[in-house]
């Protein structure tokens, strides 16, 4: 949900709570626990997933390596449910014309620097900047040059936003903001 008005435009960012990673974290962690059952199966001698028996697979050395997949796919759902919970990346971008002020404000890891919190000037900020990598795995994102600082990218680089949108978004967001566009 995003919001404008003639002075404020408040743009909400989805974070780590997208439906890819719902399906990736469950199909990870699904994955690796069918390695560790099977894995854990042939080193003990007993069948516990029914369609798979112990007998065909030895332990050493396949028992130990699907042992060691079903351990790393479970920290790394385990990662990815976590990045779920915490909803790392989440905001919203707050540009205050009434004040002159813009606030970036983003949910990181857990810790010293869980809050990320970016406040600058209106006049400090030089240009809307549209950087395009085309390819195979294209990446557009739109990002805000700030006097003194590097570029802050304002969307994700998995957004896959078509070339129109992000032209449009830049569009309204320089319009609003009263700055030109630059293409990288």
């Amino acid at each position: 949900m995003n919001w404008r008005s003639e002075r404020i435009w408040i743009e909400l960012i989805t974070g780590s709570r997208t439906t890819s990673n719902f399906c990736w974290a469950f199909i990870l962690f699904l994955g690796s626990l069918g390695f560790l059952l099977v894995g854990t199966s042939s080193y003990l001698g007993r069948t516990l997933i029914s369609f798979v028996p112990y007998q065909q697979i030895l332990f050493f050395p396949q028992g130990i390596v699907m042992s060691f997949y079903g351990i790393a796919g479970l920290f790394i759902s385990s990662y990815l449910w976590c990045t779920i919970c915490w909803n790392v990346g989440s905001g919203y971008d707050r540009f205050d014309r009434k004040e002159g002020i813009v606030c970036i404000f983003r949910w990181g890891f857990p810790g010293k620097n869980r809050r990320i919190f970016l406040r600058f000037l209106m006049k400090d900020i030089q240009s809307i900047k549209i950087e395009v990598k085309e390819g195979i795995y294209a990446c557009r994102v739109l990002s805000m040059e700030i006097r003194g600082h590097r570029g802050i990218p304002l969307t994700r680089t998995d957004e896959n936003l078509t070339p129109g949108e992000i032209e449009q978004k830049a569009v309204e967001l320089a319009d609003f903001l009263c700055v030109p566009i630059e293409l990288k």
